[in-house]
């Protein structure tokens, strides 16, 4: 009889110990939630399996959720524990951005750990994603960064009505997510697979089907598209046929101080993923381009600006032109 639960601990053990690398020399807390106890306790098992310690903790033993700030008796629990890894494996709820910015401050500065964060994650990502090649992901990561690293303009277009030009500043770094982070003040979100960088400027219109932040989890992948129409970086304007969400996403942005800026552009490079699913943690790992409004992670990027928000949106079935060189085609990458 097949265990059901055998791709689960699968995934977990991926994430464990292809991905983060652990071994009997470290200590790792697990911060879940109420609704992922079982995808905690997968890791937790996984860690126990090579003699670790672990700790598991759910966000609802330190506050009421929604929760907008680092509750001080989280943050003494880890100061006390002092992980070497830590993961985040829990939903988001609206307003909980901040929390989260906060949190990774407090792990990168203050314990500088290795850290797994999972926002959002499901079983079903622990099954499809998480169970995908990382060595495999982490070479097409790299040739993917290689190309793009020097890029001086991206052109963008998909069926929906994408069609969007990023130029880009080489004083700001690509990153390379390849799900593989073995050394100390590494991170990335799992399921893995991108590298992104924070664009100079951007023109043109991106046709979202699914959306970051709470929205992943209200919305999943939407019926008809959202249309970012953005000018000289910013975002001049939201439609779509779905008027409520319009204005809710145009409010969300506006809520915060560089909300409708554009804070990231990324190519996704996880090609064992063959669809959307809804959840963006996965979803932006798909072969194409995500962007993002708001935050534009300055310590990654070098950029000079930040925001309380950062909202990714993806377009799908993405045609990518680098500099004049296409790099992928309706979703497939041609290099």
């Amino acid at each position: 009889m097949t265990d059901p639960l055998a791709a689960l601990r699968q995934g977990a053990h991926n994430a464990v110990f292809t991905c983060m690398g652990v071994t009997a020399q470290d200590r790792v807390f697990i911060l879940t939630d109420q609704t992922r106890t079982t995808i905690g306790e997968a890791l937790a098992e996984a860690v126990r399996s090579c003699g670790a310690e672990v700790r598991v903790a759910q966000l609802e033993d330190y506050a009421a959720r929604p929760i907008l700030a680092v509750p001080m008796a989280l943050h003494q629990d880890l100061l006390a524990f002092a992980p070497s890894v830590t993961f985040y494996a829990a939903g988001s709820q609206k307003g909980e951005i901040t929390f989260r910015i906060g949190l990774r401050v407090i792990l990168m500065r203050d314990l500088h750990v290795r850290h797994a964060h999972m926002i959002g994650i499901t079983e079903q990502l622990m099954t499809e994603g998480m169970t995908a090649d990382y060595q495999q992901i982490a070479r097409l990561t790299q040739q993917v960064y290689d190309l793009v690293r020097d890029a001086h303009q991206i052109r963008v277009i998909s069926p929906a009505g994408t069609d969007l030009v990023a130029q880009f500043d080489p004083r700001l770094r690509w990153v390379p997510c390849t799900g593989i982070y073995h050394h100390a003040g590494q991170w990335g979100n799992l399921p893995e697979g991108e590298t992104f960088t924070c664009p100079a400027t951007a023109e043109g219109v991106v046709a979202a089907t699914v959306l970051g932040d709470y929205f992943s989890e209200k919305y999943g992948v939407l019926p008809t598209p959202v249309f970012f129409h953005i000018t000289d970086g910013e975002i001049s304007r939201v439609g779509g046929a779905n008027q409520a969400l319009v204005n809710e996403v145009a409010t969300y942005l506006s809520s915060s101080e560089n909300g409708r800026r554009m804070g990231e552009f990324a190519i996704g490079t996880n090609i064992a993923l063959t669809g959307l699913t809804g959840n963006l943690l996965q979803d932006e790992k798909l072969p194409g381009v995500h962007v993002a409004f708001g935050d534009s992670y300055p310590y990654e990027t070098g950029a000079t600006w930040s925001s309380a928000i950062h909202v990714d949106v993806i377009p799908t079935t993405c045609t990518i032109e680098l500099d004049g060189r296409t790099i992928m085609i309706d979703g497939k990458f041609v290099f």
